[in-house]
């Protein structure tokens, strides 16, 4: 008998979901925080996690998000799967969804995860490629609103290295409707065309100094230097960021109110310092808790059928 499968929807960037949608999944994560919420919506359900990547808190908080919704988690590396040996993603997703209802991969290329989502008949969920980082933006996103209420009108500052936590920053900067100010060196913009839409949008400007874009800012954030697989560069980038790194002195410039977030794990000393990470106005625990949630309102929505 065919293996069939229900109409399904994907979680690639963060426009995948519309902002109503995405405002409603907000809630619903903080519905789940809260302890408000207490469904098993993936009972009997499993959910495929690949990484190509190694983590921390994305392998936990799914592991995690996922049995507290009734259902089972399976980790899956590149010693684990024959991805790791050249098997097609195509393959690989074609035999997975006749295993499982959902199916979250972390890896290098984005248009991995868009094949992965073409020929997967299972929901697909980004727990982070080079381009794009949705699950840890909507996190953020959910610790702003637990701090400092809705985020729409809110002013966020990312300084630092335009990578795929910035891009995914002016992505929903365009789509939840708060303004997003980067700065970032030359040399080290976000890509050109989640730029282009985002500034287009009229959420998104571009600073060079990292003073200009903190100042009076509600949120300051920031990441590593050297993402995974940069480590190569990390002198060059060292030194091309030097003048970037959140300290006490550019805090101080931000609204008194500010909060810090840092997706983690952190480098005290590069990128910021321990003054700040460790400081009255960092929230980057209950960031890092927030992935939990937010990831557990994913699943449900996409794979437990729970009404946005």
């Amino acid at each position: 008998m065919p293996h069939t499968h229900p109409p399904h929807r994907d979680f690639l960037n963060i426009a995948d979901f519309s902002p109503t949608e995405t405002f409603a999944l907000l809630d619903l994560a903080e519905r789940m925080r809260t302890g408000a919420y207490v469904g098993k919506p993936l009972a009997g359900k499993a959910l495929a996690m690949i990484f190509m990547k190694s983590s921390t808190r994305t392998r936990v908080s799914f592991e995690v998000g996922v049995t507290q919704l009734g259902g089972t988690a399976h980790f899956l590396s590149p010693r684990d799967v024959q991805l790791g040996r050249g098997e097609p993603i195509a393959d690989t997703a074609r035999v997975l969804d006749r295993y499982v209802h959902g199916i979250m991969i972390r890896t290098f290329a984005h248009a991995d995860v868009e094949t992965l989502a073409e020929y997967a008949r299972v929901p697909i969920i980004n727990g982070l490629t080079d381009l794009s980082h949705p699950c840890q933006i909507l996190a953020d996103v959910l610790t702003i609103q637990q701090h400092l209420g809705d985020i729409r009108g809110k002013t966020v500052a990312w300084i630092g290295d335009g990578n795929n936590m910035a891009n995914s920053w002016i992505e929903a900067a365009a789509h939840l409707g708060f303004s997003l100010r980067v700065a970032c060196p030359e040399g080290y913009d976000p890509d050109a065309e989640f730029l282009r839409r985002g500034v287009a949008s009229g959420m998104v400007q571009v600073r060079r100094d990292p003073r200009e874009a903190v100042a009076g800012a509600d949120v300051v954030t920031t990441d590593v230097w050297a993402s995974m697989g940069q480590e190569e560069e990390h002198a060059k980038r060292a030194l091309a960021f030097a003048l970037y790194q959140v300290d006490a002195s550019l805090m101080a410039l931000a609204a008194p109110h500010a909060i810090f977030l840092h997706c983690l794990p952190a480098h005290r000393g590069e990128e910021v310092t321990a003054e700040v990470l460790d400081g009255p106005q960092s929230v980057v625990w209950d960031e890092a808790e927030n992935r939990l949630h937010i990831q557990k309102a994913i699943m449900a929505a996409l794979m437990g059928n729970e009404p946005l």
